[in-house]
């Protein structure tokens, strides 16, 4: 009998061990909140940090990637604190601030009727038991390793409760940023939950380098109740070099739950967002979109696992890249359709730009389908632009550099244009922009 081969553990994996152990009899939570963390932590041990041999992996290979563990972030301080108050401003509105992760009701404002906000910490010392499945993502994401890492070490967040039939007209803010000089880790999972019939919007973003320098690992959960009209929208941008953010996305709807999310991925570093949606109730429609900007060696991977399991559900979710110097695009998505899930209607699509020879995109659709009345289908396509385009720009004065700028925004920002806010569809526009200026001056 051949003996079995264990893997010696990385220094990376050593050092959230280490922290684990140090930290775990600080973190919150009551006796069912702590059995979870150390079931979580067990099945992170197990298979440690993912590696180019997990299928869902296989093009970010972390384990090789993430040489160290950084230490845990501490709460922030007063210092730290007043001087984000100043950063931050008065531009926006009705927002949620985390530092490092942790949430800080000082730094934020108070929210309209109808919206009830409270710290995770406060809620896992409560540990009520209909919010524990909530809080553990339902299910989704169960055998990632990242996210079983999340909550074992989850250390705060926000828990939003959008009330049965309330209409938030203005977009929920929340916003990341950084209280410490040094490069460290945060682990913050954040749950919002949206009532029968409600309606919101939630907008994520950073302040400064993109809130981190170091290490992240983050969680954003929603749970979509029956006839609600969610939208979102992420801006993970301006990461800095060196920095590893992981971030995870889960989303359950309810049945005729309406679901629409933008991200936007511009930043230098290591950056992995995954998505776990799953269309639990019946005629529930989701929509899921994502441009990345990249330039110089950045690394973006977007991950998606769709799982219809009500019946007549509509799904669409479309990514795009573009892709300068050497930069590394991935996107991975698989749409499964449960035995029962009747009438689905499942759309995915990933399309890259590739403007140098130094590129590199990994395209990995899949379907996996297990009802007999649906219409699924998915695509992929890599290309450089049209000369066609530029040529027929060109003839008519408009300068090569003009022409290609044009047709870049043209192709990034038409996912941003269908956010239904158009104050956020001009923020996204803004950005976009911004990135291509800096190409063009490089």
């Amino acid at each position: 009998m051949s003996a079995q081969i264990i893997p010696s553990k990385t220094q990376a994996e050593t050092g959230l061990a280490d922290a684990y152990g140090a930290a775990k009899a600080k973190l919150p939570g009551n006796a069912e909140i702590v059995k979870l963390r150390e079931d979580a932590f067990s099945a992170f041990t197990e298979s440690g940090l993912p590696h180019r041999r997990i299928e869902s992996w296989h093009y970010t290979d972390l384990r090789t990637i993430m040489r160290e563990a950084l230490p845990v972030a501490p709460a922030p301080s007063a210092s730290a604190i007043e001087a984000l108050r100043k950063e931050i401003g008065t531009g926006l509105t009705q927002k949620l601030v985390l530092v490092d992760g942790v949430f800080v009701p000082e730094l934020s404002d108070t929210l309209p009727a109808g919206v009830t906000v409270r710290s995770l910490a406060s809620v896992l010392a409560e540990g009520k038991a209909d919010f524990i499945p909530l809080i553990s993502g339902m299910g989704l994401g169960s055998a990632d390793p990242i996210v079983a890492l999340n909550a074992a070490m989850m250390q705060d967040g926000v828990v939003i409760e959008v009330a049965p039939g309330a209409a938030i007209a203005d977009p929920i803010n929340l916003l990341y940023a950084t209280g410490t000089a040094t490069p460290t880790a945060c682990f913050s999972r954040s749950l919002v939950v949206v009532g029968q019939g409600a309606s919101v919007t939630v907008c994520e973003s950073s302040i400064g380098e993109g809130s981190r320098t170091g290490q992240t690992f983050g969680a954003l959960i929603f749970s979509v109740g029956d006839e609600a009209n969610v939208g979102h929208t992420l801006s993970l941008t301006k990461t800095a070099v060196g920095s590893v953010r992981l971030e995870t996305f889960i989303v359950e709807l309810g049945t005729k739950a309406k679901f629409d999310s933008f991200a936007l991925i511009a930043g230098s570093g290591l950056v992995r967002r995954q998505i776990f949606m799953r269309f639990a109730g019946d005629e529930s429609e989701g929509a899921v979109r994502g441009v990345s900007l990249l330039r110089g060696k950045e690394h973006a991977d977007t991950t998606l696992f769709a799982e219809h399991v009500g019946k007549s559900c509509i799904g669409r979710e479309t990514f795009r890249y573009i892709l300068d110097d050497e930069a590394t695009g991935i996107f991975q998505g698989k749409i499964r359709v449960a035995p029962g899930a009747q009438q689905t209607d499942g759309k995915m699509l990933s399309r890259a730009l590739l403007l140098t020879d130094m590129v590199a995109m990994n395209n990995k659709p899949e379907l996996e389908i297990f009802a007999d009345d649906v219409a699924c289908g998915h695509g992929a396509t890599c290309g450089g632009l049209s000369e066609d385009q530029i040529f027929y720009m060109q003839a008519r004065g408009i300068p090569y550099a003009d022409a290609e700028s044009l047709l870049l925004e043209a192709f990034a920002a038409e996912l941003a244009d269908d956010i239904p806010h158009e104050s956020l569809v001009e923020v996204f526009r803004a950005e976009i922009a911004a990135w291509l200026a800096l190409r063009v001056k490089a």
